[in-house]
């Protein structure tokens, strides 16, 4: 909004060119939602503690997960709605607002959010049920990825073709098939960070270092010399996606000053499924979606622990992992949290290093 309000007074006072640059704004973004986070996290904790919003630990699930994790019993959660909270409004605050990848973005994260609200609701506050059956979980999840694959397919200057990391010009057009690869990256990317919450801080750090490296990838991707000389897509107006990916940097960072171990707050599935979403939104604006199996990398190897792990057990009746999702299985060796947590965030950090160095190896 403050583009719309104040860029315009350059003609009269120079300062105000700031808000020209994407960097800029970008980073101003970043810094509001921190502070908002900051400022705003204890009393959102404090709701959440008076309508005892708090995790359940279920022993039934797991004794020995139980044992492990008894101490957070209780503790709030629902917290992904300071999130969110921050998220928009520094987005609302320093971003092209009528921007339409910023318009889709911001539809994705708030549909998501509600799903997520919802499931929080039943399982925490109405404490009737265990939450979305994971049916109408799903069918919210897939229902989204075909509205936002029918709006990219029929956008004029979209396209449904997927540019190939470390190769040149070579691409591969899905056609009409890319409405079920959109619907695929939305369910995908928002359940792997939902199954990745599952330790202090764990899944929001991940999400932070994601966001770092797709603000790089939005903004070289909506520059024309930059695109050019990278030999990658150009996006027209999907610089303005640094912002938004600077306002999750941001958000995150603060809600992470609340969520490290030992967390005060949980993000709940209001978090976890919005924030997905959106990075997995975010890869499909940009074009850079083959990448988002790079870049998420861990977010990755925690899906497909599940999946392995389920399958294994289906047909088989053996466990490949102690238990799954991963980071629960390494716990199950003996690593301290903490230990786990830290060793997650590295790898993590290297797999934003390594997308980022497939800019140049092509």
């Amino acid at each position: 909004m403050l583009y719309y309000l104040l860029y315009p007074l350059h003609k009269f006072i120079s300062v105000f060119n700031l808000f020209r640059y994407i960097t800029f704004r970008a980073a101003m973004a970043a810094l509001t939602a921190f502070l908002i986070s900051l400022i705003f996290g204890p009393w959102v904790i404090k709701i959440l503690i008076h309508f005892k919003i708090g995790e359940n630990i279920r022993k039934e699930d797991s004794v020995q997960l139980y044992q492990l994790h008894a101490k957070k019993q209780d503790t709030p959660t629902m917290g992904g709605i300071l999130i969110l909270m921050a998220l928009f409004f520094s987005t609302f605050l320093w971003a092209d607002i009528f921007n339409k990848h910023i318009l889709l973005v911001s539809f994705v994260t708030l549909w998501l959010g509600i799903t997520g609200f919802i499931d929080d609701y039943l399982k925490h506050i109405h404490k009737k049920s265990k939450g979305l059956r994971p049916l109408a979980k799903l069918s919210s999840q897939i229902l989204l990825g075909f509205v936002l694959g029918i709006i990219l397919v029929l956008t004029p200057d979209s396209s449904t073709k997927l540019d190939m990391p470390f190769l040149k010009d070579i691409t591969i057009d899905l056609g009409i098939f890319y409405l079920l690869f959109v619907a695929l990256v939305i369910t995908g990317s928002s359940n792997a960070v939902n199954l990745t919450d599952g330790l202090d801080g764990l899944a929001i750090g991940i999400v932070i270092m994601v966001a770092v490296a797709f603000s790089v990838l939005s903004y070289v991707s909506g520059h024309i010399r930059f695109a050019n000389y990278l030999w990658i897509p150009y996006i027209r107006g999907s610089g303005e996606l640094t912002v938004f990916c600077a306002g999750i940097v941001g958000a995150g960072l603060g809600f992470l000053w609340f969520n490290c171990h030992p967390a005060s707050v949980f993000m709940g599935d209001v978090g976890s499924l919005a924030l997905g979403g959106a990075l997995g939104t975010v890869a499909l604006l940009i074009k850079k979606e083959m990448l988002l199996g790079i870049v998420g990398g861990i977010f990755v190897l925690e899906a497909l622990s599940v999946i392995l792990q389920v399958t294994s057990f289906r047909l088989f009746k053996k466990r490949i992992f102690k238990i799954a999702p991963l980071h629960h299985h390494f716990q199950f060796l003996g690593w301290a949290e903490n230990k786990v947590i830290v060793r997650f965030w590295i790898l993590a950090a290297l797999f934003a290093l390594l997308t980022l160095v497939t800019l140049k190896i092509r």
